[in-house]
């Protein structure tokens, strides 16, 4: 059993590891798609603690990845220094903060913005908290499209442009890495450095769910009431679970903006957040590989979308919006799927309810 364990986790340990290198063979858009599927795999790991683990129903969690981007494309872009000359006397050749130094802050700062958002909802459950959680979302991006007047902070509409790109031991990632015997683009590149980051999250989150206050967190998701009266600090476990999901939104945060080298309001918006708590539903609620095939699914899903969309509005002579359409097919894919699958793709095992062939518990 341990030996079968250990090769299939080889096995995907190799699938993931080659498999940009056959993807760029048929173009970088696919190691592209890729990129943004391991990105939104950190966000649903993370919005995966407040909904899966804790049972808080975020609808505003984009706001955290909104904040993370912003931040670092604030600390690593001309913006600044153009704007505010105080800022360009004291950085002449330019503010382009490392992304190393960049991360914890943004991570801290995500942290913070999730115990603002815990802090007046703990006494909210089920649709009173979606309510508000959805237009702490909204508050950030409107904001982040307005703070352009009186002093231009965030550029407003127009967004952050030329934000600086990864550096990893003094090598830029938007440069073409020449191994000799293979050469590695730079979203291969990319997709190495948010597979690791990835797969360092999957660690923090397997130990999470199986620690102390993991457990605490489900118990406060299957009865509140219960979980209060065996002594437990729902108060402070809320906001724990609200300020840890929210550290790994900044973080990817971050990332998307060193990936994208551009960030504007529009890429945050309550269609985004939509996705992502489809994301761990459609995968399964608290288990950690359902919330990674959901991810997967649901990131990969509109690109892969784009070959059907285009041949349907050919031929209804272009009356069909492919866009539209592509939402469309989308939605019945997941209405499809959760008719088949209403416990998601990967459900959770249920404890204490598996009977043996004799029809007795265990």
């Amino acid at each position: 059993m341990t030996y079968k364990l250990l090769s299939n986790r080889w096995l995907m340990a190799v699938v993931l590891l080659t498999l940009p290198l056959v993807l760029q063979s048929f173009g970088n858009a696919w190691v592209r798609i890729a990129d943004m599927s391991l990105l939104y795999v950190l966000l649903a790991l993370g919005l995966n603690i407040v909904v899966g683990y804790a049972g808080l129903l975020d609808l505003g969690y984009v706001a955290f990845f909104a904040v993370g981007a912003y931040l670092f494309g604030l600390l690593a872009s001309p913006h600044l220094t153009d704007m505010f000359p105080w800022i360009a006397a004291m950085f002449p050749e330019g503010l382009h903060l490392s992304l190393w130094l960049v991360l914890p802050l943004a991570a801290g700062l995500a942290g913070l913005f999730g115990l603002l958002l815990g802090a007046p909802t703990l006494k909210l459950r089920g649709d009173y908290l979606a309510i508000v959680t959805l237009g702490f979302g909204e508050i950030i991006r409107v904001f982040l499209n307005n703070l352009d007047h009186p002093v231009n902070i965030t550029n407003g509409p127009k967004g952050l442009g030329q934000i600086d790109a990864v550096t990893v031991l003094g090598y830029p990632l938007s440069k073409r890495l020449d191994l000799g015997f293979i050469e590695l683009s730079s979203v291969t590149l990319y997709y190495y450095l948010f597979l690791t980051l990835v797969v360092v999250s999957v660690v923090v989150c397997h130990r999470l769910e199986y620690s102390r206050i993991g457990r605490a967190w489900m118990a406060i998701r299957e009865d509140e009431i219960a979980a209060k009266a065996m002594g437990l600090n729902t108060r402070n476990l809320k906001l724990m679970a609200f300020g840890m999901g929210a550290t790994f939104g900044g973080v990817s945060g971050a990332m998307f903006a060193a990936f994208q080298g551009f960030v504007s309001p529009e890429s945050f918006s309550l269609m985004e957040s939509v996705m992502i708590v489809a994301m761990v539903v459609l995968g399964g609620l608290g288990h950690l590989p359902g919330v990674i095939l959901g991810a997967v699914l649901l990131a990969a899903l509109p690109e892969a979308l784009r070959y059907v969309a285009g041949p349907l509005q050919a031929m209804t002579d272009g009356r069909l919006d492919a866009a539209i359409l592509r939402q469309l097919l989308i939605a019945l894919a997941m209405i499809t799927i959760m008719l088949w699958r209403p416990r998601g793709l990967w459900p959770t095992p249920e404890h204490g309810k598996n009977l043996n062939p004799q029809g007795g518990a265990r």
